[in-house]
């Protein structure tokens, strides 16, 4: 306070976590310390949105008239979408805004963990070597649990709030084990950091398979015997002090890179890409809408929608005719049951877009009033989105209106085939269902009832075979072949028959056939097996399908840290 001018003391500042009613007491301290000249500190007003058009005029109140060293200091959690931009616009203008940036890059975000410590820190365990080979692997683990993030679905399932706390607890917890024990409890630690720190955030479980392969990898015995390496040509330190663990990042760790999280390069390929999709979407919804085009242009905004949708309409086949379908079938197998199904979604879908297609061209005629859902729909079609009625109807898509249209005619397609004898086709297409765990568990369930084994006591097979869906003329006696699948974070090679690291810009290469098959759960073999997590698209998470079995010569936890995956889009 003295550099700036103030005469500052405690006794001056006022400080107000908000939340919990403590608005009025607030207010209080803005009234005295706008008289006083005291300081008053205001944390956590994202958690007061009614308050904060008070919180305004009270500013405004006190903006002329206060003395000269009143000073208002404002803190908020960053808003997690724009829906949530809360803070006033008067409040912001007002405000010397300040941002605390998180750390770009495995360089900075290693040197920012390491700067958590000190050297007093790594001087104060007994176990003095195995204490710093373990902090330096964990701060390691934490700048790319922290960094990993920017990789999207590939790098994790779904966002985590990471925080130097986790990391700081996690050294503590080191600390107390070695001055505790003098043999190095590596399964305990890892299981602490794991599940309890850093696992207390995730809530996916291919996401805390992913944090305990990177611990399993950074925190074992080999790393006190000069062999370990925490990413290609970066070997864990040994003995330094402070200065030189610093020194040693700046030389030693590599150009950034997805290697040094385990990932392949093509993964930065693909979020660069998807963030540049981002970009060019956010510039297109910024566009006039209501300025028509030049002379020679395409036409007005109207025109455009209208000539959409009567290529949709007219595109569109009937509904199937339900109860014609289920008197063709003659025995209600599994198999048919999943048919009769996706029919029925398709019909509630198909209506849906007949209707809300004819109401906004009657409404383009002038025949109805145009409605809120109805420039909604226009606004869609125009920037060629998937409608949002659509959407809750419809299955998990990535894809443009344009793309996602064509892809909706071609599954209407293989249902009216499928659906003529219900007999089931050659390869199943997998990504062309709506619900696509309902075909694999129709899978076990005729086996089951074939062989009359327990279907809780049965697990489905995949074997990759090395031809593609036109080799196929029937289906198998036994199980189904499955085509459509496609593998992100590497490749299948179809010579030696397992998992392979991925071509560079290759990003979704296609899969062969797959054969599925249920077996007992005690014939399963899982030795040299990646288990693979299946998904519906490229946003991963909550579009989970099913796990399947794939083998590999290398170790798994290869693949995990790569963040490979089977998807049914992309």
């Amino acid at each position: 306070g003295k550099k700036l001018g103030y005469t500052f003391n405690h006794s001056n500042l006022h400080n107000v976590s908000l939340g919990q009613g403590q608005e009025v007491v607030a207010e209080r301290a803005l009234d005295l310390a706008a008289k006083e000249g005291h300081w008053v500190i205001l944390q956590n007003i994202h958690l007061v949105a009614r308050w904060l058009s008070s919180l305004e005029k009270k500013l405004e109140q006190h903006s002329q008239g206060s003395h000269l060293d009143f000073r208002v200091f404002i803190s908020a959690e960053p808003a997690p979408c724009p829906e949530s931009h809360i803070i006033p616009q008067g409040i912001l203008e007002n405000c010397i805004k300040i941002t605390s940036e998180a750390p770009t890059g495995m360089h900075a975000n290693l040197h920012k963990a390491l700067d958590n410590f000190s050297q007093d820190t790594l001087e104060m365990c007994s176990q003095e070597k195995e204490f710093r080979s373990i902090l330096f692997a964990l701060c390691y683990f934490h700048a790319v649990v922290a960094e990993r993030r920017k990789f999207g679905p590939q790098g994790w399932n779904r966002p985590y709030p990471f925080s130097t706390g986790d990391l700081t607890i996690s050294v503590n917890v080191l600390y107390n084990y070695l001055q505790a024990s003098s043999k190095v409890p590596y399964d305990d630690l890892r299981y602490l950091v794991g599940e309890i720190m850093y696992g207390g955030h995730i809530t996916d479980d291919w996401d805390r398979r992913l944090c305990k392969t990177y611990l399993e990898e950074f925190i074992k015995p080999e790393m006190l015997e000069g062999e370990l390496c925490l990413a290609p040509g970066f070997p864990l330190p040994g003995i330094m002090d402070y200065n030189g663990y610093h020194q040693y990042i700046d030389d030693a760790l590599p150009a950034e890179s997805p290697y040094l999280y385990g990932l392949h390069p093509n993964a930065e390929i693909g979020f660069l890409t998807q963030r540049s999709e981002r970009l060019l979407r956010t510039l297109l919804e910024l566009q006039p809408r209501d300025s028509s085009a030049g002379q020679g242009g395409v036409g007005s905004r109207e025109e455009t929608v209208q000539a959409l949708l009567e290529e949709m309409l007219e595109k569109l086949t009937d509904e199937f005719n339900m109860a014609e379908l289920m008197a063709k079938v003659e025995e209600r197998t599994p198999y048919a049951v999943v048919a009769l199904q996706e029919c029925e979604r398709m019909n509630v879908l198909t209506a849906e877009i007949r209707r809300s297609l004819a109401e906004l061209e009657l409404g383009l005629k002038g025949e109805l009033t145009m409605t809120s859902d109805m420039e909604t729909l226009q606004n869609s079609l125009f920037l060629d989105t998937v409608p949002e009625s659509w959407v809750r109807r419809s299955y998990p898509s990535t894809a443009s209106l344009g793309s996602w249209f064509a892809d909706l005619l071609a599954r209407i397609n293989e249902l009216e085939a499928w659906t003529r004898d219900f007999s089931l086709p050659s390869t199943l297409w997998l990504g062309g269902f709506f619900n696509p765990q309902s075909i694999l568990t129709a899978v076990m369930q005729t086996t089951a009832r074939k062989n009359k084994w327990p279907l809780d006591k049965m697990t489905l097979q995949c074997d990759v075979t090395k031809k593609s869906r036109e080799d196929f003329a029937s289906a198998p006696r036994e199980g189904a072949y499955v085509h459509g699948l496609f593998m992100e974070g590497a490749r299948w090679d179809a010579q030696t028959g397992t998992i392979a690291d991925a071509r560079l810009k290759e990003l979704t290469p296609a899969m062969p056939v797959m054969f599925i098959k249920a077996i007992p759960d005690d014939k399963q073999d899982t030795r040299g097996m990646y288990p693979c997590p299946l998904y519906k698209t490229r946003q991963r998470g909550p579009t989970y399908v099913w796990t399947f079995n794939l083998k590999t010569k290398e170790n798994p936890s290869k693949w995990v840290l790569a963040g490979v995956a089977l998807l049914l889009q992309i």
